[in-house]
């Protein structure tokens, strides 16, 4: 057992917010107890101790929805690409990257990704991926790099028919081969989902195809309305909105995420709901490609589990928070609003919707919890109480204020060192990697 105290502690759990000074002690791989510093130390005499030095301890942060292949993305120019459409994006910089992508980049690129994450706090990542350059064995290229850096993380593949059958049932194998050496995993630490494009390239005999080879007890990982060709698509070929092809196709339910949904209509957030399927809002991601605003406001409304993701544009959770809130007050033209549904997203419902596939809970500090566990360097100008602790955070930090990262009860950074990684190293092979990509992405363009 160890403690790490001395901060102002932020817990997630209804019954204790929040501890002016604070202490969580560890067990293995959970959370022992909660409570005041002078407390547990006094009851646990002999343990060693972290000093928080006055900063913030709180749970480490889950993304809901990330892309670890476009790693490699940063500051990449690829000859001819002048996109003016979202159609385009996909086209000229996404499909390009990812069909180049072998399996030495999926895992180069995951290994830049887990490193960002710990530094920025991120503990659990749900990830959806692609590489039509090699598909065979990359979810296993990620997840050895998942478990070198230690961090909690759910998978999938990115099925399409944009590229063939062949690679279609390919992209199909990689989940399902996946999925099953997930469920024989007893760390939990690794999880496996049926991960899909957006259905405008997914056949129904495709979806068919799916839905019977997916293992028993997965869950579905699916972009939708992201862009408007999208919901064309689906109305010109099916006579129905994309949420009703998919109940159609038995792919909604308590287990499936569906990425973006900025297309969809009210009786489409109806069924939503009432078959308990989850959506994730990626804020950047969406402004980035101008594809518009999903109503994340109205599906908060209805009770849909929405949580928060960054769609691969950072890694930083704070950083995403911040759009959010800025996002959907302008486009309600209301400073009143998305104050208390986005901190919900982004710290209550991430950790309900990894509780659906984690079997201990994560996103709290709770005793029984896994110890994912984070500090913030953030001395607060103004008082901090459980009810402004939100604002706090908005305000006054983002993820480089993360000093420290525990994950699954291990010390993955301290005081902004990583712990048993080589950080230069990392990246001196992350650089010569993405070097070699780019240039067989460029060449003969």
């Amino acid at each position: 057992m160890y403690l790490l105290g001395n901060g102002r502690l932020v817990t997630r759990d209804v019954h204790c917010p929040f501890l002016e000074n604070g202490c969580v002690a560890i067990e293995g791989n959970l959370i022992a107890e909660v409570g005041g510093t002078q407390a547990l130390r006094a009851k646990y005499p002999d343990a060693p101790f972290m000093d928080a030095r006055g900063g913030v301890i709180m749970p480490g942060f889950i993304n809901a929805h990330n892309h670890i292949y476009s790693a490699f993305a940063r500051g990449l120019t690829i000859r001819g690409n002048n996109p003016t459409n979202f159609l385009e994006v996909l086209d000229q910089q996404w499909w390009t990257i990812d069909r180049h992508l072998l399996l030495k980049d999926s895992k180069a690129s995951a290994d830049a990704t887990y490193l960002d994450c710990i530094e920025n706090g991120v503990t659990t990542v749900f990830d959806h991926h692609a590489s039509y350059g090699e598909i065979a064995g990359s979810l296993f290229a990620l997840a050895e790099s998942a478990k070198q850096f230690g961090v909690r993380t759910n998978l999938c593949y990115e099925i399409s028919d944009r590229d063939g059958a062949e690679k279609m049932r390919a992209a199909v194998k990689e989940n399902v081969d996946f999925i099953r050496y997930a469920q024989q995993d007893d760390t939990d630490m690794i999880k496996g989902m049926m991960g899909m494009h957006a259905p405008f390239t997914l056949s129904n005999e495709t979806l068919e195809y799916c839905a019977a080879e997916k293992p028993e007890g997965a869950g579905y990982h699916i972009h939708v309305a992201e862009g408007i060709d999208d919901l064309y698509d689906s109305l010109t070929k099916y006579n129905k909105r994309l949420m009703f092809r998919l109940h159609d196709m038995g792919i909604l339910g308590e287990k499936t995420i569906c990425g973006h949904c900025i297309y969809i209509n009210e009786a489409e957030m109806d069924l939503l709901r009432s078959t308990d399927t989850m959506v994730v809002h990626n804020p950047e991601s969406n402004m980035g490609n101008a594809v518009g605003c999903p109503p994340v406001l109205k599906m908060f409304e209805k009770g849909i589990l929405i949580g928060l993701g960054t769609d691969g544009y950072t890694n930083d959770m704070l950083e995403s928070y911040k759009v959010a809130n800025i996002l959907h007050k302008h486009n309600a033209c209301k400073p009143n609003v998305a104050w208390g549904e986005i901190p919900a997203m982004l710290f209550d419902h991430n950790r309900h919707m990894a509780a659906r596939f984690f079997e201990k809970p994560v996103g709290v500090l709770a005793a029984g919890a896994y110890a994912d566990v984070i500090v913030l360097d953030y001395v607060p100008l103004t008082p901090m109480t459980a009810q402004n602790v939100n604002s706090h955070l908005l305000f006054g930090c983002n993820g480089h204020n993360v000093v420290t990262t525990i994950i699954n009860g291990v010390v993955r950074m301290k005081d902004r060192e990583l712990v048993d990684i080589d950080k230069e190293a990392v990246l001196a092979h992350c650089r010569e990697e993405a070097a070699d990509l780019w240039q067989r992405i460029n060449a003969g363009r």
